[in-house]
């Protein structure tokens, strides 16, 4: 978040991909693409590719890792060397992909009902395919659906989604060129049913005022990304019973 004032990253009103401030990229949502992992969700947002799986409950190893009372939940994000120019030819993990990790692992922890499996461990994959702005969000979103299709039990379906100031205007859904060159970014996760916020960072400067308004067009947008998570369920039990009938 570099805040360069060189760059107009709002003009007449409309940002550089031609949205409102208060708008979503195109969003497209897939669960069940994986035969192999016990659940996974693949979701197109704007440029972003994003694949989700997980595996699980499962036994823990290593077994040291494992909680008598409840299961351990892991998380794994990793950007492909492909993904971004930033990243190209640079494999494996990085301090920014273990930090996402485990805000999105913490995230999990709250919705994920563990206690049912105690002494195993539920992990979840998320791999960016392609990376454009918000992938932290993506990410979290298609590892919700992910976790759904694999039946894990969970208090809610959560999503995320980002709000910034680009231009001096509050934004919704956070562009790449957002995130590199506007004034703040601050991601989302929402407990959709309650309204209960169970990720929340910032980077980057808003007044109070600001941050009230960039939560109520998160609020508002988390209502639009919550259908979709569930319809994409539901078109693979759709399909499951166009087989059977078959």
């Amino acid at each position: 978040m570099s805040g360069e004032k060189n760059i107009e990253l709002i003009i007449g009103g409309k940002r550089l991909d031609g949205r409102a401030p208060n708008e979503l990229r195109e969003i497209k949502m897939t669960a069940g693409l994986l035969d192999k992992a016990d659940g996974s969700g693949y979701v197109e947002w704007g440029k972003n590719k994003i694949m989700a799986a997980v595996y699980g409950p499962r036994e823990c190893f290593p077994r040291h890792e494992e909680n008598p009372y409840r299961a351990v939940v892991r998380c794994r994000y990793l950007m492909a060397p492909f993904s971004t120019p930033e990243e190209r030819g640079r494999p494996g993990p990085n301090r920014r992909s273990i930090e996402i990790s485990k805000v999105i692992r913490e995230a999990f922890e709250n919705v994920i009902i563990s206690e049912l499996y105690p002494k195993t461990a539920i992990d979840i994959f998320i791999e960016v395919l392609e990376g454009s702005g918000s992938t932290r969000c993506v990410g979290l979103t298609a590892a919700a659906l992910a976790l759904a299709n694999a039946g894990i039990p969970m208090r809610d379906i959560p999503l995320a989604v980002s709000v910034g100031k680009a231009g001096g205007e509050i934004i919704l859904d956070v562009g790449k060129e957002e995130d590199n060159y506007g004034e703040a970014d601050m991601p989302i996760a929402i407990k959709p049913r309650s309204g209960e916020i169970i990720l929340l960072q910032m980077d980057g400067k808003m007044t109070l005022d600001e941050i009230k308004k960039g939560f109520d067009m998160a609020f508002k947008a988390a209502e639009k990304i919550h259908e979709m998570q569930v319809n994409a369920l539901k078109a693979v039990y759709e399909k499951i019973a166009k087989e059977v009938k078959g």
